[in-house]
């Protein structure tokens, strides 16, 4: 059985990297990060949003030995001003795109949103993404109890996501980008 755990700071390099590795090829990633560097770009912003969003305001879960991660973040949870700045510039001449896609916005204004899981690609297909996925959901069940968003632009995901309660609530084509699957989770009863 794999153990999972929160994450503490000592994870953050760890587990950005993890990320970073997790998301190499991913569409959306792809999309809005530059090419030059883009390995490293996607392991900063990685670390960025874990450090500054989802470790001080949300959960963070991880497997013991960092191969899977999952953050939560709550709603209007945001970077602090030095980190989001970092963030543009992270993201380049590709912010515009960023800035100019809109998706769905959850139903439960009160949802917290699933912003990244990712498991080591030498680790992929074992059930850890589910083992973080589903600690972590069984956690914010007990302590928040609220309904759940996510987006993914990668059509495989959107499986492992019905398996964890989740619906599609929308699809959206970006024209000459990703497709992008909104997803909730109703509030636990």
């Amino acid at each position: 059985m794999t153990s999972v755990r929160e994450a503490v700071v000592g994870d953050l390099d760890a587990a950005a990297r993890t990320l970073a590795a997790a998301f190499h090829g991913y569409p959306w990633t792809d999309w809005i990060l530059p090419p030059d560097d883009h390995d490293e770009r996607l392991r900063e912003v990685q670390h960025l949003y874990l450090a500054h969003l989802a470790m001080p305001h949300g959960l963070v879960m991880v497997t013991g030995d960092l191969a899977a991660v999952a953050a939560f973040v709550p709603p209007g949870a945001s970077l602090p001003g030095e980190a989001e700045r970092r963030v543009v510039e992270l993201h380049g001449d590709r912010i515009a795109r960023l800035a100019s896609v809109e998706l769905r916005a959850p139903a439960d204004p009160g949802a917290w949103t699933l912003a990244t899981v990712g498991v080591r690609p030498d680790q992929q297909g074992r059930g850890l993404g589910s083992a973080v996925l589903r600690a972590a959901l069984d956690l914010l069940d007990q302590r928040v109890r609220v309904g759940m968003h996510l987006e993914t632009s990668d059509p495989r995901n959107v499986t492992l996501y019905e398996r964890h309660g989740f619906v599609t609530s929308a699809v959206t084509t970006i024209q000459d980008g990703p497709t992008v699957w909104s997803m909730e989770r109703p509030r636990p009863a």
